[in-house]
C-alpha cells in the first residue's frame, strides 16, 4: 500500500466522526462558562474512529499513523497562531513527538485539598490574595498561586505526579482561562466543568471479576511537526486520544 494512503503506516485507517456530540463544551451553561473565562471558540474536540486494536508499546506509530491519515489531513482542526482562527491541518506531518500524559483518577475528590489547605473556603470562595504577576497571567488569588508559582507556600500541594494527571491538567487549564478571562469567585464553575468534559472525554469499563471500575482511555501530549520551506516547524496540539 502506498505512503499517505489509508492503513499505510502501522496497518491503521481513521474515520472522521463529525456527528459524535461533546455536550460538555456545546451546552448553554458550558458556553456561558467558557465565554466568561475568554475560551469560547479556542477549545475545541473532534472524534475519528481507528480499526484496530490500540496497543501501548506502538504508541509513536499509532499517532503518526493518525497525523498522515488522508481522512485526518482535511478534517482536524487546528488553532492558527497568526489568526486566531480554526485551521485544517491540511498538509502531512514529517515528525512526531508523543508524550504519555497519566489519567488515572475517578474522582473529583482529588481536588478536596484545595479545602483543607485554606485555598478555598469552606463556603466555595477561593481566598484572595495580594496582586503579582507570573507572564502572562494576573494572579490574585490562593488558586492561582498553588497552579502557577513554583516557589508558592502551598505549591507542594499538588505533587508533580499530581499535576502531570489530565484532570489536573483540564482543570489548570480552564482556571487560567483565555486573554480576557473574568475570573471566578467560587470553585464550584471549575469542577463541575472539568468534570464534565473529563467524563466527556475518558472512557472507563468495568473489571469483570473485581467490578471496579478502570479507565481505558490513553492520553497524549503531541508536537507534531510539518516541512516549511524544507525546515521542520512544529505545531503544538494540545492533546491526541
Amino acid at each position: 500500500m502506498a505512503a499517505g494512503e489509508p492503513g499505510a503506516l502501522g496497518g491503521y485507517y481513521f474515520r472522521f466522526l463529525p456527528q459524535r456530540p461533546f455536550q460538555s463544551l456545546s451546552s448553554q451553561e458550558s458556553t456561558s462558562r467558557l465565554r466568561q473565562w475568554s475560551m469560547l471558540g479556542r477549545i475545541k474536540a473532534q472524534a475519528f474512529g481507528f480499526d484496530q486494536t490500540f496497543q501501548a508499546y506502538r504508541k509513536d506509530d499509532f499517532v503518526m499513523a493518525f497525523f498522515k491519515d488522508p481522512n485526518v489531513i482535511p478534517n482536524l482542526k487546528l488553532l492558527s497562531d497568526s489568526s486566531g482562527q480554526w485551521i485544517t491541518l491540511g498538509t502531512e506531518v514529517k515528525k512526531i513527538e508523543a508524550i504519555n500524559v497519566p489519567c488515572t483518577l475517578l474522582s473529583m475528590s482529588f481536588f478536596n485539598r484545595l479545602y483543607d489547605e485554606d485555598i478555598v473556603r469552606d463556603n466555595g470562595h477561593i481566598v484572595k490574595c495580594l496582586d503579582s504577576f507570573c507572564d502572562p497571567f494576573l494572579i490574585s488569588d490562593e488558586l492561582r498561586k498553588v497552579l502557577l508559582v513554583e516557589d508558592s507556600e502551598k505549591y507542594e500541594v499538588f505533587s508533580q505526579s499530581d499535576r502531570d494527571e489530565f484532570l489536573f491538567c483540564l482543570f489548570k487549564h480552564l482556571c487560567l482561562g483565555g486573554a480576557l478571562c473574568q475570573y471566578e469567585d467560587v470553585l464550584s464553575p471549575y469542577l463541575e466543568t472539568t468534570k464534565l468534559i473529563y467524563k466527556d472525554l475518558v472512557s472507563v469499563r468495568k473489571h469483570p471479576q473485581t467490578k471496579k471500575i478502570q479507565i481505558t482511555s490513553s492520553v497524549f501530549k503531541v508536537t507534531a511537526y510539518v516541512s516549511v520551506r524544507g525546515n521542520l516547524q512544529s505545531i503544538n496540539l494540545i492533546t491526541c486520544y
